[in-house]
């Protein structure tokens, strides 16, 4: 099965419209057997299934991440 090396996560924004953060692909897999996707700065963590189930994963002691709004892959090289 082949997964997108990148997603774009939306989550509401605390001010006016969304934020938007762009994961990559690991070569770790989560307990779902789906690959584990973090953002540049290793915070933002989630296993991402091919039909686009998402798991939030903390990256440290008493992270609470929420859900994103939607989860869309992004084609951007």
């Amino acid at each position: 099965m082949e997964f997108p090396e990148r997603y774009e996560l939306v989550f509401p924004a605390q001010a006016a419209g969304d934020d938007t953060i762009v994961v990559h692909r690991t070569d770790r897999a989560g307990a779902g057997g789906n690959p584990i996707y973090e953002d540049d700065s290793g915070i933002v963590r989630a296993e991402i299934s091919p039909e686009g189930d998402v798991r939030m994963m903390a990256s440290g002691g008493h992270q609470e991440p929420g859900l994103p709004t939607a989860v869309r892959p992004d084609d951007e090289p």
